[in-house]
């Protein structure tokens, strides 16, 4: 295992390369971003003895700045986690974001827990929260849902819980995609986008909280998806709608509607274009005994990227729940 280096989010951030062997592409490895708290408070923090990990979704990495401080001002241990060949952790040669099994990504999250200096499972003398945007979401329920009792709580952002085009069409599809993925697992999974949800979240950047994206690791139009890679979400989908059993509580922040962007439109600044968020939002409770689903007015896909108004009522609502639920 590599040192920790500095980060390129700048002060306060650092990285640390996590080899994961290698596949069929070559040499693979995750990348752990870490923001630790500044010691500056009398009292005892309230978060003092939590570790938080962040996983990012598709065709996405970690640069959201501000989302660290809202952890480590509470006195936590914020990490984010490049999944293998995202952001970070993409190598020369790799298929960028390719898996075909989101159980794969067990190794980087083991890898992530053990940087953190818990063990493997997640266990540790410290409370554990995971976060998960979109994909990441998704992965993180899958991975909390096999590892009870690892979480002291979980927070997704706009996670992908279900298919776009349905449960039932999910269903139909799903032998289809299997036997797909099976033949010719890197053919290319048709989908259309014009780059409205970057063009959306441009149009509603606030000049006090900047971000400084990688167009590489973050594409204006999102990058190639593959049929082995649509079957690994698929299954996951399917799994969830079969019912998770996370035994910790759950925060899941949305849109309070979807908008299709079939053309640019104002409208595409106030919605998620990417998800079915009444679909998300019935599939979330499917998680666990114990979920809070949060309806954030006017917020796009990733909710913490929205307008002010939208973007200020997301933190104010995650911040609220924290407190209440693992605050003390």
């Amino acid at each position: 295992m590599d040192r920790w280096v500095p980060d390129i989010l700048g002060e306060g951030f650092e990285q640390l390369t996590l080899p994961l062997g290698e596949d069929h592409e070559g040499p693979v490895a995750a990348t752990l971003v870490r923001r630790l708290p500044r010691r500056l408070h009398l009292a005892p923090p309230p978060l003092e003895d939590v570790d938080v990990l962040y996983v990012h979704g598709w065709s996405d990495y970690f640069f959201n700045r501000r989302f660290a401080r809202f952890w480590t001002d509470r006195g936590a241990r914020f990490h984010a986690l490049d999944l293998r060949k995202y952001g970070r952790s993409l190598r020369d040669g790799q298929t960028p974001g390719y898996i075909s099994d989101l159980s794969e990504y067990d190794a980087d999250i083991g890898a992530a827990m053990e940087a953190m200096g818990r063990d493997a499972d997640g266990t540790g003398p410290r409370r554990l929260v995971l976060v998960g945007h979109s994909t990441g979401g998704l992965i993180l329920s899958l991975w909390a849902d096999r590892h009870p009792g690892a979480a002291a709580a979980v927070v997704l952002n706009s996670p992908w819980l279900e298919f776009q085009l349905t449960a039932i069409t999910r269903a139909a599809i799903a032998p289809v995609l299997e036997l797909h993925s099976r033949l010719r697992p890197f053919d290319n999974w048709p989908q259309v986008d014009f780059g409205y949800y970057a063009r959306a979240q441009a149009e509603v950047a606030d000049p006090a909280d900047p971000m400084d994206i990688v167009a590489e690791w973050r594409p204006e139009r999102s990058m190639v998806v593959h049929v082995g890679w649509i079957h690994a979400i698929v299954a996951g989908h399917t799994r969830v709608a079969a019912g998770l059993a996370i035994d910790a509580p759950v925060c899941v922040l949305l849109s309070t509607r979807t908008v299709v962007p079939t053309k640019w439109s104002e409208a595409l600044t106030s919605a998620d274009t990417v998800l079915v968020v009444d679909d998300i939002a019935r599939s979330s409770l499917k998680l666990g005994p114990s979920v809070t689903v949060e309806r954030i007015d006017g917020a796009l896909h990733d909710v913490f990227l929205s307008r002010r108004e939208a973007r200020e009522l997301a933190y104010a609502r995650l911040g609220r729940w924290v407190d209440a639920m693992i605050g003390v």
